[in-house]
């Protein structure tokens, strides 16, 4: 009789244990330059492209030039190159807080291999051209 209630109590365990100990699945990060902050880039090095209505500008960080940055805020950014006469292709300091992009996102997902070629959208606080403290 002792041995019976051994196994109920163990048959219940069994059944009931994966329900208690399951964590849930792991939030993934909302993309897009109004989702979550990946982390920040502090004047990092970076070969910036843009078009000559500053509609879209880009680069691509010296420390990882496999995987591309756009800017969330060109139109507000492209001013400073106007300004500073900075010409597509120019190597410069980037800074701002970093996002997934959300058609990387999507297309990641749905593939079946890890790719070294990342996407993201970076909400840009400034850009500047003090390289190895010259200007």
């Amino acid at each position: 009789m002792r041995g019976h209630i051994i196994r109920k109590i163990l048959g219940v365990l069994i059944i009931f244990t994966p329900a208690f100990s399951y964590s849930g699945c792991k939030k993934q990060a909302k993309c897009g330059c109004d989702g979550d902050i990946l982390y920040a880039l502090t004047k990092e090095q970076a070969t910036v492209y843009y078009n000559e209505s500053g509609t879209s500008i880009q680069f691509s960080t010296l420390t990882d030039p496999y995987s591309q940055y756009y800017f969330c805020n060109p139109g507000e950014m492209f001013k400073i190159f106007t300004d500073n006469k900075y010409k597509t292709g120019d190597v410069l300091q980037v800074t701002g807080d970093v996002f997934w992009d959300c058609t990387y996102l999507s297309q990641s997902s749905n593939g079946s291999y890890q790719s070294y070629y990342k996407v993201y959208q970076i909400m840009v606080t400034d850009v500047t051209v003090d390289l190895y403290g010259k200007k």
